[in-house]
């Protein structure tokens, strides 16, 4: 090795270690104690001096059900040692994270990772990503981005859009923990592997946790909005596309209509086309769940249709959605 490759790769160990040693004491184990049959276990971060903890929903999901049903603990343990009880502030499934607050800040200061923006991440730039899944000892592999923009399934079917994808690869129990740029900054909350391919794992996008977060705070949940329609994806004729000179080759079409449901007081019918939304382009049934944010809840919204029988082209339907009921 010359001089020089000597040179990066020390430059390369002193930003892993010098990132570690800033960010880690934020780190937690994160695990529910629900009796005998135990609970969910994985890894967690402090994101403000006061207590608040970011972790993945299928972490804590487990622990709040069996809160609910019986009793349970939330524990929170740092890598100096100590353990706290952790409250549960909320969390989103659909986009796998949750919020949790610990109690005893009176017992002396933790620290807390400032959160960066992945709007900013670059491919190829380093990741670290920090774990600590037995509660005293934190775990860190380290690589580059490999691939941004992508998307995956959420639990509940949902896409979540604007993962990112890193080569560090991401080790048992560490999932919730952050993924940091070399700065130290938190772009991404890891959130799992692809079965096979340990080298790969993917992070939620810390832009959509800065969204996901004051909505948890607020209300402990998301509010998305909801029409009472079944549809599917469906690829628009060529000749509907080019005669109604539409931008899209996509749109949903939708197969049933709930009864006494938004879509249905506002005359949506089976068979129609849902072409847009208050000006943005659906083309797909992911699109339109990620278009029917709380910004729209109990809000007129404009839908953009094309309709059967229909000469004049797309016709424009105002729906009011309500509130999705929580899964």
């Amino acid at each position: 090795m010359g001089s020089r490759d000597a040179h990066l790769l020390d430059a390369y160990s002193l930003t892993v270690s010098d990132v570690v040693d800033r960010a880690g004491p934020s780190v937690a184990a994160v695990r529910v104690e629900a009796g005998r049959r135990g609970g969910g276990a994985g890894s967690g971060f402090l994101f403000t001096p006061d207590g608040y903890l970011l972790t993945n929903s299928h972490v804590v999901r487990a622990g709040r059900r069996a809160r609910l049903a019986s009793s349970s603990k939330l524990v929170a343990s740092f890598g100096d040692g100590r353990d706290f009880t952790a409250q549960w502030v909320g969390d989103d499934p659909d986009t796998d994270l949750a919020v949790l607050q610990i109690d005893g800040i009176s017992r002396g200061a933790l620290s807390h990772a400032a959160l960066g923006r992945s709007a900013d991440v670059r491919r190829g730039e380093i990741a670290i990503a920090i774990g600590n899944p037995l509660g005293f000892e934190h775990t860190v592999t380290a690589g580059i981005v490999s691939a941004l923009g992508r998307s995956m399934r959420a639990s509940t079917g949902r896409l979540i859009p604007d993962v990112i994808q890193t080569d560090a690869p991401l080790n048992p129990g560490n999932s919730g923990g952050p993924l940091l740029n070399s700065r130290g900054e938190v772009i991404g909350v890891n959130t799992a592997i692809i079965a096979g391919a340990q080298a790969i794992c993917f992070a939620v996008a810390i832009d959509i946790a800065a969204w996901v977060i004051p909505q948890l705070l607020r209300h402990g949940r998301v509010r998305r909005g909801y029409l009472g329609v079944a549809g599917s994806t469906m690829e628009l004729d060529r000749r509907l596309v080019l005669g109604w000179s539409l931008n899209q080759s996509s749109a949903v079409r939708i197969n049933s209509v709930e009864a006494g449901s938004p879509a249905e007081l506002a005359r949506l019918r089976p068979g129609d086309l849902i072409l847009g939304l208050d000006g943005i382009a659906i083309n797909s049934v992911d699109a339109l769940h990620q278009a029917l944010g709380s910004e729209r809840v109990e809000r007129d919204v404009l839908f953009k249709v094309l309709r059967a029988g229909e000469k004049a082209g797309p016709i424009y339907v105002t729906v009011r959605p309500v509130e999705a009921k929580a899964g």
